[in-house]
């Protein structure tokens, strides 16, 4: 099984570990580590965490206040997001297929 980002989604990644290393260095490494081993154990057990919304599943990250977001198409994971918890919690619904 593959997966991809959604172009929104991996920007809003890339800058969440822009902001963690800011804070501290490596921090932001680790925190690409926890979302990496999620997104490893859905590509795995891609039915294994619970349907959020709209057939979308949430895989809840390790240590970090994140989730990844992502759908099951065929044979890929599509990472719809990597969203932070505490924040406006539709945004993302604009980027479903």
């Amino acid at each position: 099984m593959n997966y991809y980002f959604h172009q929104e989604a991996e920007a809003e990644f890339i800058a969440a570990i822009d902001f963690y290393e800011e804070r501290q260095a490596e921090l932001g490494y680790e925190f690409a580590q926890e979302v990496y081993a999620g997104i490893q154990s859905i590509l795995d057990h891609p039915r294994t965490w619970p349907v959020f919304d709209l057939d979308i599943r949430r895989r809840l990250i390790e240590r970090f206040p994140y989730a990844i977001l992502y759908s099951i198409e065929d044979k890929t994971i599509y990472v719809l997001a990597v969203m932070h918890l505490h924040r406006e919690p539709n945004y993302w619904k604009s980027r479903v297929m």
